[in-house]
């Protein structure tokens, strides 16, 4: 099973410039969770944050009991061998073939013998569906089977933690919907805890566990899908709909003057209604997250929104989507 991150009162500015301010929230342990927000607000930022890449002036991030931002550089190094990076553009060596580059972490990081690496290689090759294109150099594939050979190499390891940063972009909307399925069937397969940074609306409405967005230097909400799927606070509710009317403007947020006129003469959203979440592929084993979730999110439900109660309770519902067995 996957290993939780706990993230508490988490500020990060470069210079006199806030990124982020007190964010605090908790990846649940084996749960698929994604962090959306609109361009600029520090996504990436906060990935490389939790894995000790980059150092918060305040707040701690911890994982089994190592603090990410204020351990000792030894203890953050060994921890971070928990994790696997999936980088925006693969980053992949441009002179290796894809299966050198998803081999590289296991050269660098281990002893093992070069058969021991093959097979293991391969396996997750396969995993991602790149078996035959292994001698392949990164620029005679496509940008999709790119991001796949990169999520290989990030498999390599056997990390417990899977960080994705916009795993979805450069991509067409077919190949994000592979994708998505594969991030699930990755999820089923390995049971490893996954946070996901996009502001890819597909991937949000059928992939996670847990959503989280970030605007205005904080974080707005984290928590069950349904609670972020079935918000009206404004800036949800318009990043979530692609809509101009909102705090959400072309290049950061909007000013009061602005806000009041749209309120004026925008239409109302409509109340939404989650999508069902995907499912594994056929063949593969259910995910152990979802029987974990289930207990978690019904102990909450006193808590949570009442929207979203709702959608919760008809998702378990055994007339609700996917069986009663939808998370």
């Amino acid at each position: 099973m996957g290993t939780e991150v706990v993230v508490e009162g988490l500020t990060m500015s470069f210079g006199t410039q806030n990124i982020w301010q007190d964010v605090s929230l908790t990846l649940p342990a084996g749960e698929v969770s994604v962090m959306l927000g609109p361009s600029g607000t520090g996504k990436t930022v906060f990935l490389k944050s939790v894995i000790g890449l980059l150092k918060p002036e305040r707040g701690r991030v911890l994982i089994n009991g190592v603090d990410m931002v204020n351990s000792p550089e030894r203890e953050i190094y060994e921890t971070r061998k928990l994790f696997g990076l999936m980088f925006q553009d693969g980053a992949l060596f441009g002179s290796m073939s894809l299966f050198d580059n998803v081999a590289f972490p296991l050269r660098e990081h281990t002893r093992k013998k070069e058969s021991e690496i093959r097979r293991i290689v391969m396996e997750r090759m396969d995993m991602v569906g790149l078996v035959g294109a292994e001698q392949k150099l990164p620029g005679e594939i496509s940008g999709g089977m790119r991001k796949r050979a990169g999520l290989a190499r990030a498999l390599v390891l056997d990390p417990q933690i899977i960080l994705c940063d916009e795993p979805d972009s450069g991509l067409d909307p077919v190949r994000t919907a592979y994708l998505s399925q594969l991030l699930i069937d990755l999820n089923a397969q390995i049971d490893a805890t996954m946070l996901i940074v996009t502001h890819n609306l597909d991937i949000a409405a059928t992939v996670p566990d847990n959503m989280g967005m970030l605007f205005r230097r904080r974080l707005v909400t984290f928590g069950p899908r349904e609670v972020l799927l079935t918000s009206d606070e404004p800036v949800v509710a318009q990043f979530l709909s692609g809509r101009r009317e909102g705090p959400i403007g072309m290049s950061e947020e909007k000013d009061a003057a602005t806000l009041a006129r749209e309120q004026r003469t925008a239409p109302a959203y409509a109340p939404r209604t989650p999508a069902p979440q995907l499912e594994p592929s056929p063949g593969l084993p259910p995910r152990a997250a979802v029987q974990r979730r289930r207990e978690r999110v019904l102990g909450m439900l006193p808590r949570l929104p009442e929207a979203a109660r709702a959608a919760i309770l008809q998702s378990y519902a055994p007339a609700g989507p996917i069986g009663g067995t939808a998370s």
